[in-house]
């Protein structure tokens, strides 16, 4: 499965150095928009998030506290049913 890039290769044979420098410039101009997205981007997924009420923040309590007691049952069920694969074997 090959993955397609969004990297364009020239189509055009470059002659002159005018020509490649020219091409260079467009292509530094490019990679500087792409990386003021990418920053953009960024900093908005990693943004503080506002200060929320005192009912969001209890709300946001439990779930934490749901889903970190699942993770619990969930890795005891697991160790229960499959803890013979990561037991050390007893040496007699």
């Amino acid at each position: 499965m090959q993955i397609d890039l969004p990297i364009q290769t020239p189509q055009k044979q470059y002659n002159t150095l005018d020509e490649i420098q020219q091409r260079k410039a467009e292509l530094l101009s490019q990679i500087r928009e792409d990386n003021r997205q990418f920053t953009t981007l960024k900093n908005s997924l990693f943004a503080p998030q506002k200060d929320s009420s005192k009912g969001e923040w209890i709300a946001s309590l439990v779930t934490n506290s749901v889903t970190a007691i699942d993770a619990f049952l969930l890795i005891r069920k697991l160790t229960k049913n499959y803890g013979f694969l990561f037991s050390r074997k007893k040496k007699k």
